[in-house]
């Protein structure tokens, strides 16, 4: 089960401090439907020892029914646990499995290559580190391995494998091989990725994902499994202290604590911070969590922030730095990746959700859209599903925001049907538009009110 059998069975303490204190990073599986993302996770797990002897008989049993590759077991489905995936043979939702090797510890999200399900594939990249973009040999760059890279350029991953898949179905060809290298970095020129790998391998067989191929010794560089123990993630970005309060804590009359999740830079006791929209300011008494007090909280921690002084804080509002202070407008520019069948519509009211907050607010103009393949910029009215775009949101209120390059938490939202509650569509802030006009909200009173009267004649039409 565990690379380290001998400090388990000696020292259990000491084996969970180890893990405790090692790397986490969090990876994406992406590509094209059928590019082996979820026989890749299954072949990572079982050659790291990472299955346990009932999940492999149980897999074995389920390989006789649900087999999709003439195996004697299929690593796919270690991770397609939904029936109508293992029935077709695809991933439909996001599947998350968890292991750790030597170096690190891996959080792993395997995500659909359907078109349909693009939009789950864009919930997994949202808090990745790494994406491993599958390509089967066989094919070469597919649409929506286009589709797949621009999100995820598009959300802020900068380090990418292309894992190009099934060598063993082509007999391991380097031209092949050298041909799909040489067309992924054509088209990845326009994208913002910073460090691209290549590696060749065959997550059926096992070649090149933990262990060294026999069969690709014209293979030079590291296996799979090495790349992601090795490859250095800079997350020392210093970026401003933002939290936003997600609940206000009263259990009784002697304490008042707003807690959040920290998603931006660091906080100390004694620290002066200001509360947005209200502007006033005060200074931290005390950091409280489940385990206890402390001095100093940073980014991605849960806190309860305690108050020197009695001021109005509420859930939404955003706890900031006096000089660090974020954007704070009713007009953005913001990439939308749209999500549902119905298309987006201009003019139309839209709940937005920005951190805690929620606000009304409608697409004022779609400034472009994208095409996936080329990436170039057409005018567009509408977007249809899995379509990206520029948009210009006016919203109902102020809210607070960085952009989305600056700081990934702060700077995403996403676009929710008012009428369904069906989130429809994540949007990534660019920048804030300066000037823009005030929503107005005037013609959806009188639709309002004149739907009202027309099934309620006696009605008296009052402000909504």
């Amino acid at each position: 089960m565990s690379n380290n059998t001998s400090l388990v069975a000696t020292d259990i303490e000491e084996y969970l401090k180890v893990h405790e204190n090692k790397d986490m990073l969090r990876i994406l599986t992406c590509g094209s439907v059928d590019d082996g993302k979820s026989t890749l996770i299954g072949r990572l797990l079982f050659d790291n020892q990472m299955i346990f002897e009932d999940q492999m008989a149980a897999i074995e049993k389920d390989s006789q029914r649900f087999n999709t590759t003439d195996e004697s077991f299929d690593l796919a489905l270690l991770v397609d646990g939904l029936q109508s995936e293992r029935e077709q043979g695809i991933t439909i939702d996001v599947a998350y499995r968890y292991f750790a090797s030597e170096q690190r510890k891996f959080i792993i999200a395997d995500t659909p290559g359907h078109e349909q399900y693009t939009r789950n594939m864009a919930t997994g990249a949202s808090t990745a580190d790494l994406a491993v973009i599958l390509i089967d040999a066989r094919h070469g760059v597919q649409v929506q391995t286009r589709r797949h890279s621009y999100i995820c350029s598009l959300l802020g991953i900068k380090h990418v494998i292309i894992a190009i898949n099934k060598m063993d179905a082509i007999d391991y060809d380097q031209t092949t091989y050298q041909q799909i290298k040489k067309d992924y970095r054509e088209f990845a020129k326009k994208l913002s990725f910073e460090d691209i790998r290549f590696v060749p391998l065959s997550a059926l067989k096992g070649d090149n994902v933990v262990n060294e191929s026999k069969n690709m010794t014209w293979y030079p560089g590291s296996t799979l499994m090495k790349l992601l123990n090795t490859v250095s993630i800079n997350r020392s970005k210093s970026q401003p202290f933002r939290m936003q309060v997600q609940y206000v804590n009263r259990p009784n009359l002697n304490f008042r604590g707003f807690c959040g999740t920290i998603t931006g830079g660091d906080i100390r006791v004694g620290d002066t911070f200001k509360t947005l929209p209200s502007g006033k300011e005060s200074k931290v008494k005390s950091i409280v969590t489940f385990d206890g007090e402390l001095e100093r909280a940073s980014v991605g921690m849960a806190v309860t922030l305690t108050l020197e002084d009695e001021i109005d804080i509420s859930r939404g509002n955003m706890l900031v730095r006096p000089h660090e202070l974020p954007s704070s407008a009713r007009d953005f520019a913001a990439d939308v990746v749209w999500m549902t069948e119905e298309a987006l519509h201009v003019d139309r009211e839209y709940e937005i959700k920005v951190g805690s907050q929620s606000v009304f607010g409608y697409v004022k103009e779609i400034n472009y859209k994208v095409d996936v393949n080329s990436l170039d910029k057409s005018e567009a009215s509408q977007l249809a599903l899995n379509e990206i775009g520029r948009c210009h949101f006016t919203l109902s209120e102020t809210v607070q925001f960085d952009a989305y390059e600056a700081n990934r938490l702060t700077g995403a939202f996403i676009i929710i049907d008012r009428l369904t509650n069906v989130t429809v569509g994540a949007g990534m802030v660019a920048q804030s538009i300066d000037g823009g006009e005030q929503a107005d909200y005037s013609a959806f009173e009188k639709e309002f009110n004149a739907l009202v009267r027309k099934h309620f004649p006696h009605w008296e039409a009052k402000k909504i």
